[in-house]
């Protein structure tokens, strides 16, 4: 149960720190963040809070994702229990935009993306993998991440990218080796493909095209590879170029295919080291916030809680309902239904 709580509470500090209240979600430098983060006295240094650190609508919509699959008693019950929190959380994300000032709130923006494509479903489905973490569950995630997608991002670089975080969610879990992930990803798409088969038609290519990239470039596309190739060299400057290359807008983190892949790379070259995949998840230019959310739920998922600092989450926002969540998802997963 620990971890479950830790992947869900670690979620929100990625998320908090990524996020830093709007400022460094809209920044695009990762040298700029980097030395703001130095000012602030570095990562050992912060204290998260509600009012300098709060969570963004990710979590929010973590949450409420999270509470339609506990409280779902069957898969009619979830998808209706789903609808009624897809309002809560247009509505929460309003709520959200009105306490910190934004302009132009909107209920379809960004929590609904007009191209269905973004990041958001992808934020929102660690909780699926968590409820259905055994492989002989793989079905019922299927379907969850997708149809859970599919509720605000019905393009299938949108609702895959739901399918790709609880997958991975599910992978730490089971506690298969990382370097496996993305292989297994790959071998995941054509069972989603034939379930989309009945409802929905739609291309595949540009999403499975862009991870067979990644896996060729980081040379993990093989089964007998096992470790992750990087570069000598890596700052804030080359990891932004790396980043936006992945990117479908210049945005890096901002899409469905690309938030998962920065925060499994993160992972891929951190291993345990907190530090080390804050500074590549959470500090670089793009949705920090995004790729942080993921990059941090899955590392409390793998490694739990007791490495991280514990003024990063004492204080944040929600926690104690966070840690609620965890072990209720942690019950349900437990219970077969």
């Amino acid at each position: 149960m620990e971890k479950f709580q830790a992947g869900v509470v670690l979620g929100g500090v990625g998320d908090a720190l990524g996020y830093r209240k709007g400022r460094w979600e809209s920044c695009t430098s990762g040298q700029q963040i980097q030395q703001e983060l130095s000012s602030l006295g570095g990562l050992g240094a912060l204290k998260l809070d509600t009012e300098n650190w709060p969570l963004s609508d990710r979590t929010l919509m973590h949450m409420t994702t999270a509470e339609a699959l506990i409280t779902g008693e069957n898969k009619r019950h979830f998808y209706t229990e789903g609808m009624r929190i897809l309002k809560n959380i247009l509505e929460a994300g309003v709520r959200f935009r009105l306490r910190f000032g934004f302009v132009n709130v909107s209920l379809s923006l960004p929590l609904v993306r007009s191209s269905g494509s973004g990041c958001g479903a992808a934020t929102k489905a660690m909780c699926v993998g968590m409820r259905y973490w055994q492989p002989e569950r793989l079905d019922n995630l299927v379907e969850v991440a997708i149809e859970t997608g599919r509720m605000t991002h019905n393009h299938p670089t949108g609702f895959l990218g739901s399918l790709c975080t609880a997958l991975f969610a599910s992978y730490a879990l089971q506690g298969k080796p990382p370097v496996r992930w993305g292989r297994d990803l790959m071998k995941v798409i054509p069972k989603a493909e034939e379930y989309c088969r009945k409802t929905i038609r739609h291309m595949w290519f540009y999403f499975v095209a862009k991870w067979q990239f990644y896996l060729e470039e980081r040379g993990i596309e093989d089964e007998s590879q096992n470790k992750a190739a990087f570069p000598d060299r890596y700052d804030p400057e080359e990891s932004d170029k790396v980043y936006k290359r992945w990117s479908s807008e210049g945005r890096a983190g901002h899409m469905g295919h690309d938030a998962p892949m920065i925060a499994y790379d993160a992972l891929l070259a951190s291993g345990s080291d907190w530090s080390e995949l804050c500074k590549r998840a959470m500090f670089h230019g793009g949705e920090g916030g995004a790729t942080g959310s993921i990059a941090g739920c899955l590392y409390g998922l793998l490694y739990g809680i007791d490495q991280v600092p514990s003024m990063l989450y004492q204080n944040l926002e929600k926690r104690d309902l966070l840690e609620e969540l965890g072990a209720k998802l942690y019950k349900a997963a437990s219970t077969e239904k």
